[in-house]
């Protein structure tokens, strides 16, 4: 009995070790190590180097942040910046927003990184959608950056 316990906790490990080398094979992530060990990144312990480097020295959080070693920066990332303007400016946001122009809009698209060309689809498309923006009197600031941003998705 004992060795038939054995053979099959053996079994089982051979399993696992098939199924988690499998699942490692693109789940490093980006960062420093991803890019070092990039051309050999078929073993599972280059895959525990790679992963390990990246979360240890920090250079993943680092590369999601800027957009670099290999990483992309989320669709709903914003800047600390954007965050203490709106945090700042949201009665003159709202008014500006409201008419579809001015001063602390323009500002706003600067920061969202809207291009020239751009800014009167941005305008318009805020001024459409007032209410789904400033969804009430207590609205948050943060809330009103994530409502801007669904409806005109940055990227």
């Amino acid at each position: 009995m004992k060795r038939i316990l054995v053979v099959a906790f053996a079994f089982c490990l051979i399993l696992a070790g098939t199924a988690i080398a499998q699942e490692l094979k693109d789940n490093v992530g980006c960062g420093l190590g991803t890019m070092i060990f990039e051309e050999t990144k078929d073993s599972v312990a280059i895959h525990v180097l790679a992963a390990t480097t990246n979360g240890t020295f920090g250079n993943q959080t680092f590369g999601i942040t800027t957009g670099t070693l290999g990483c992309r920066t989320p669709a709903k990332w914003v800047s600390n910046e954007l965050n203490n303007f709106v945090a700042s400016n949201m009665d003159a946001l709202a008014k500006d927003i409201a008419m579809g122009s001015g001063e602390t809009l323009d500002t706003l698209a600067e920061l969202m990184g809207v291009a020239e060309a751009k800014r009167a689809e941005f305008n318009s498309t805020l001024q459409a959608n007032f209410p789904k923006i400033f969804t009430s009197g207590k609205v948050e600031s943060a809330d009103v950056i994530d409502n801007i941003v669904s409806v005109y998705p940055l990227g």
